[in-house]
């Protein structure tokens, strides 16, 4: 089950509200959305914990029971990663983690209006703006996956023997194939703009073959199968969906992260608090506490075993500092 807080809304309907009402004002709860297929998807396909991992013990620092607001990319809810791990926390804090799970682009607006109080996304550019903007003191390294393309298992575009994304893609543009865009500010549509400047190609409406749709990765994935064309998609959310989507396969990038020849593909995430000195309706010390609570290195090894059971290899990679000084410790 997909965690939502009251404050999930498109990023225009965030703006515009921030604009008019400023942070937080009182207002009548919404009635939550329906679940979307993808969100069937991703509970039906979201791995079960692995039974050898260890379980987060009590933190050493006192919370304050409350609830904390968390603004976040769509791969940690489509992946079932926080459906599994906040659980965890609340239990050992007593405070409760609301959630919206929306594009990176719009996840930092929420958070440049005040609306959440820690950010947890994946489109490095926008974070170090936000961080040199003021409206988080620090981003820290927490985790990583990669990028892949997927497409139909007959690949009329012939990508997969490209030599890169760059090269896979002036495949597709050249082929005139349908190619999938999530079109929603995410991180991942930054990393596919990105790859389509290096191709020097600028994709518009006006070509019938470029769908630039405006959804999440698992419904841009659920509408690339229907369309039985090509799309830009974060590995975790691929492997959590994949046995869903008959009609696309991995055509660049391999089948693990190891493997992927294209190392520009990388995917870092970031978490941050929202700067109270800008925003003084955040909660930034419950953030903080919630902030080093994942990016220790207990809670980065557990992330580190979510989709081993099931998948052969983790939907995400420790990277937090105190993770790699661990690591360094053991050896």
């Amino acid at each position: 089950m997909k965690r939502k807080f009251g404050l999930q809304l498109s990023v225009l309907v965030v703006l515009a509200a921030s604009l008019v009402l400023g942070a937080c004002s009182p207002a009548a709860t919404p009635v939550p959305p329906q679940p979307t297929a993808v969100a069937q998807v991703a509970a039906t396909e979201a791995p079960a914990p692995t039974a050898a991992a260890a379980k987060p013990t009590a933190t050493p620092w006192a919370i304050t029971p409350g609830t904390l607001r968390l603004a976040t990319t769509t791969s940690t809810a489509d992946t079932g990663l926080l459906d599994w791990l906040l659980p965890q926390y609340e239990k050992a804090t007593g405070v409760h983690v609301d959630v919206v799970a929306v594009g990176t682009g719009q996840a930092i607006a929420i958070g440049k209006a005040g609306d959440c109080d820690v950010l947890l996304v994946h489109a490095r550019a926008q974070e170090d703006a936000f961080v040199k903007a003021g409206d988080a003191k620090e981003r820290f390294d927490v985790m990583y996956n990669d990028f892949v393309i997927v497409g139909p298992p007959d690949d009329p575009a012939h990508i997969a023997s490209a030599a890169n994304a760059v090269a896979a893609f002036q495949d597709i543009a050249n082929t005139q194939n349908t190619f999938v865009s999530r079109g929603d500010g995410s991180g991942t549509q930054t990393k596919e703009l990105s790859i389509w400047a290096s191709a020097k190609i600028t994709p518009t409406k006006s070509m019938a073959w470029y769908n630039s749709i405006g959804q999440g990765m698992g419904e841009t994935l659920v509408f690339t199968n229907e369309k039985g064309g090509y799309t830009l998609s974060d590995r975790g959310t691929w492997l959590a969906t994949a046995s869903k989507l008959p009609n696309l396969k991995i055509l660049l990038g391999a089948d693990k992260l190891a493997d992927n020849k294209d190392k520009t593909l990388l995917n870092p995430y970031g978490i941050m608090a929202v700067n109270p000195d800008k925003h003084p309706g955040v909660q930034y010390d419950m953030a903080m506490k919630f902030v080093q609570w994942f990016k220790s290195a207990a809670t980065m090894k557990i992330i580190g075993s979510y989709g081993l059971d099931k998948y052969g290899q983790p939907l995400f990679y420790p990277d937090s500092a105190e993770y790699k000084a661990a690591q360094a410790a053991a050896q």
